[in-house]
């Protein structure tokens, strides 16, 4: 038995939102109060810890992130920079250590950023830095990538290459391949380069994990596919899977899932199944989200829209049947629209077959058309969002979106509206750090203050308290598991995070350096 005492305890309980104290016996907390009155209540060998005052919260949860994405990224070369120039100096010097013939990997150029015309970049500039290597390059978004000519032939990919569905080979005015691919046309390229092991990908997800416990990391909600699920697995058989992780799966595995029978909620408290994740559009930063009108200066593109509201449908029907909620990839305004449409199906489809009203949700939420605001609310859907996006994205979001901007990474929208709110970051496209995406729905500002005093936007501001419900008590109520997480409160699991100040009292901008000074999961401590 464990007693916490002279600590400053921000439960988020609203029966018992403060405490100076808690007392916590095996995986569990036993109560929560002042250390006298915790004192009395236990009994036997009990280990007690001074906590000089320090804060105390409930562990924080990665409502979107993917974690072997991100965890096989720490050792790729890192690509976002603030220049084109930077990011080619950081691939040559990896080009040099890297023997002929291997692959040069890296993740987060955004062209966006580097110049205002926003001109991409070409296989050509790779060739020169590096041309004994294939290089792969994915974007920021994720929803594209750079290659350079070694690796284009690698997968035979040249100019006669047609476009594969929903994706496309970039192309210059002289029907060139460039060598950037969008959406699945990365997948070309992809395919090529060979496969971490099983043990490769386990052993990366063990090393991230005390990264993640400095950044007040208790869990994660994962979005990877089969290589990612069976590493977690193992990892969890061997005692050495150290998060709780809400397991989501794909949606071409729905016939299986259905076939089998599996149900959301099915695993235990370490590692359970989440909702059938499906894609609805791409992203802003590669111009494939799907619009209802076009991208600002470019008429003919309105993104690209993977599906209408009744193919979707017909996934959800068969996720459904057994159990299983939904959760889509949306972020262009059209394509939040239709998951909507699909989803009123849905839940009508739920009445009409007396299955139960399930946590269906919409990750990203990133521009929603004004008449669809309301509608997460009304379906109770949750708001899966990424509020590091915002910063991230507000100057393309001004530049292609123009005046729609307005309800984009609208979180005080969607609030008020009643839809629940959950927060992560999408890593690897962001960093999984949920202080700088705390700091984003606070200020709605970069860390150099751009674009104002005020934020971008700042009329979609929320509370620190109210972001941080979304990073807690959203979370766990998103993955059905807000009776056991999410709160520091009697009989819910002891995850938590100590603070050496107190988040409440402290300039916004201090949540860009902050960390956690100690981390438990499960009743015991993995980082002090």
């Amino acid at each position: 038995m464990k007693l916490l005492y002279n600590a400053n305890i921000h439960t988020l309980d609203s029966a018992n939102p403060h405490a100076s104290a808690i007392l916590i016996a095996r995986e569990r907390i036993l109560a929560v109060g002042d250390k006298e009155t915790l004192e009395n209540l236990a009994h036997g060998n009990i280990k007690k810890q001074d906590m000089q005052g320090k804060t105390i919260l409930p562990g924080l949860t990665d409502a979107h992130i993917h974690i072997q994405y991100y965890s096989l990224g720490l050792a790729k070369v890192e690509c976002e920079t603030k220049t084109k120039e930077e990011c080619l100096r950081r691939v040559a010097e990896r080009a040099k250590t890297t023997k002929p013939g291997e692959w040069v990997l890296g993740h987060g150029w955004n062209h966006n950023e580097w110049s205002v015309s926003g001109d991409w970049p070409t296989a050509s500039e790779l060739d020169v830095i590096a041309p004994n290597n294939p290089v792969y390059l994915t974007a920021k978004s994720l929803h594209a990538a750079w290659a350079n000519t070694s690796a284009l032939n690698l997968a035979n990919v040249s100019s006669d290459t047609p476009n594969p569905k929903d994706g496309a080979v970039q192309r210059d005015n002289s029907g060139h391949a460039t060598g950037i691919l969008l959406e699945t046309a990365m997948q070309l390229v992809d395919a090529m380069i060979p496969e971490p092991s099983a043990h490769d990908i386990e052993t990366a997800i063990e090393k991230a994990q005390p990264i993640l416990w400095k950044m007040g990391l208790t869990g994660i909600h994962d979005f990877d596919r089969r290589d990612s699920f069976m590493a977690l697995q193992n990892l969890h058989a061997n005692g050495k899977l150290k998060l709780r992780v809400n397991k989501n799966i794909p949606v071409e595995s729905v016939e299986q899932a259905n076939t089998l029978g599996l149900r959301t909620g099915f695993g235990d408290e370490w590692l359970w199944i989440g909702s059938i994740k499906a894609f609805m559009d791409g992203a802003l930063g590669p111009h494939t989200a799907a619009m209802f009108q076009p991208y600002e200066n470019e008429p003919e593109n309105r993104g690209i829209l993977n599906m209408d509201g009744e193919e979707l449908f017909e996934h959800c029907r068969k996720a459904a049947d057994v159990g299983l909620s939904m959760t889509v990839h949306a972020i262009g305004d059209r394509a939040n629209h239709e998951v909507l449409n699909a989803y009123q199906q849905l839940r009508a489809y739920e009445t009409e077959k007396s299955l139960p009203h399930l946590r269906h949700r919409i990750e990203h939420v990133q521009v929603i058309h004004p008449n669809d605001a309301a509608r997460l609310g009304q379906l109770n859907v949750v708001a899966s969002m990424q509020p590091i996006h915002a910063p991230s994205d507000m100057l393309a979001a001004d530049r292609f979106w123009g005046d729609r901007s307005a309800l984009a990474y609208a979180w005080r929208t969607q609030l008020n509206h009643g839809a629940p709110l959950a927060f992560g970051s999408d890593a690897p496209v962001e960093s999984p750090n949920p202080f700088l995406g705390l700091h984003a729905a606070v200020t709605r500002r970069r860390a150099d203050g751009s674009p104002s005093g005020e934020g971008w936007y700042p009329e979609q501001k929320l509370t620190l308290s109210e972001a941080l419900s979304a990073y807690t008590l959203g979370a766990a109520y998103a993955a059905n598991a807000e009776h056991r997480l999410g709160k520091l409160a009697e009989n819910y699991l002891a995850d938590l995070i100590v603070l050496e100040e107190d988040i409440f009292s402290i300039d916004p901008n201090d949540l860009l350096t902050m960390s956690a000074s100690a981390t438990m999961i499960n009743g015991e401590w993995v980082l002090q």
